[in-house]
């Protein structure tokens, strides 16, 4: 297995994986030395690309969680849903779909930062500002992608 980090901001993002499998995700102050795969380290500097290719052992099993899982994976980049929008779509409960966030061991993989509260942005460990971070850098990175389109097509 490789390990690695890649800033965001003020923090480090910690990624274990192997080949297109990701192990876990985790949001440091501390470095760590060795290889995050390209697209990861893209998506930290804010450009606008698809982590779906990546694998991550969370979304396998008959378990709420890997429904929950699931159905966050499948929220588009740049786009938010609610707890209550997941539960549904899992056929769970809301805080059932907030406990399942809190152990996500992959985020970023399964993009936890997307899953917002009806009435706010909701939580997100170790730092509810990561998340604003992250939810900032895929509106920005969605207007460029927008605004790229639009000019090939003129």
């Amino acid at each position: 297995m490789s390990s690695g980090s890649c800033r965001l901001g003020l923090w480090h993002v910690h990624v274990y994986w192997s080949g297109s499998t990701v192990y876990r995700v985790r949001f440091a102050t501390t470095v760590i030395p060795g290889n995050v795969p390209d697209v990861l380290r893209q998506f930290c500097a804010g450009r606008p690309v698809d982590l779906s290719a990546f694998d991550t052992p969370a979304l396998y099993g008959d378990e709420i969680y890997p429904a929950i899982y699931r159905a966050v994976r499948n929220i588009p980049y740049g786009s938010t849903g609610t707890y209550g929008e997941i539960a549904r779509r899992a056929g769970t409960s809301p805080r059932v779909v907030g406990q399942a966030m809190a152990r996500n061991a992959t985020p970023l993989i399964i993009p936890c930062h997307r899953v917002v509260a009806a009435d706010g942005i909701g939580g997100f460990s170790p730092s509810v500002e990561i998340k604003e971070e992250l939810l900032a850098r895929e509106k920005r990175g969605l207007r460029k992608l927008l605004v790229e389109r639009k000019a090939n097509h003129e």
